[in-house]
């Protein structure tokens, strides 16, 4: 038997992929999760994804945009500001060891770096203040924001529209173990390129 609450975050969630917002909101939510909110969007997407299958391509490509948008910011922070704003970030989201880590390998491998953490569940913050603070070239930046992201935006939305509901049963069980897969994956990739 269903619970209450998860009767009412099913009412709630209906109502919020009914909307005819829908795609400005998920936009909005993108924008704030690749910026500031530590918490992954995934939670959201997979189910709205689910309950709109009809727009499924259409949301996708909202919510890359709105982390694109969100990722320019961060840059911008981090080319203009890391020495009051950026700092603050870090600390205030307990990035500032992973920030240290991240521009170690990113002064060496900036491109297939910011890959890596775009697609794994590396928080993407590091990447944008990282990338904004060494001056790294915008559109390369963006370049690489825009395959990461699309590969975990679409991949998820072709997941969704290839099996349905059944990947949201699979996220519910599996994401942690999962994204630990994703990153080992990732950084095997990565070494390799490192090596080659």
């Amino acid at each position: 038997m269903q619970s209450t609450h998860n009767k009412r975050a099913d009412r709630w969630l209906a109502r919020f992929a009914d909307s005819k917002a829908i795609l400005p909101l998920i936009f909005l939510a993108s924008l704030l999760e690749s910026l500031i909110v530590p918490i992954p969007l995934e939670l959201i997407l997979i189910p709205l994804l689910i309950h709109q299958r009809d727009r499924i391509w259409a949301i996708a490509t909202a919510t890359l945009l709105g982390c694109l948008v969100g990722a320019s910011i961060g840059y911008s922070v981090g080319y203009w500001f890391l020495d009051d704003l950026g700092d603050w970030l870090l600390t205030t989201l307990g990035y500032q060891d992973a920030f240290e880590a991240f521009t170690a390998r990113f002064s060496e491998h900036g491109f297939a770096t910011l890959l890596l953490v775009g697609i794994t569940p590396v928080p993407f913050q590091v990447g944008m203040l990282a990338a904004g603070s060494s001056e790294y070239p915008f559109s390369l930046f963006m370049l690489a924001s825009l395959i990461a992201r699309g590969i975990r935006y679409y991949g998820l939305a072709l997941l969704v529209y290839w099996f349905g509901e059944r990947v949201l049963n699979w996220w519910q069980q599996q994401s942690r173990q999962a994204g630990w897969w994703l990153l080992g994956l990732g950084l095997v990739a990565y070494v390799s390129y490192l090596l080659v």
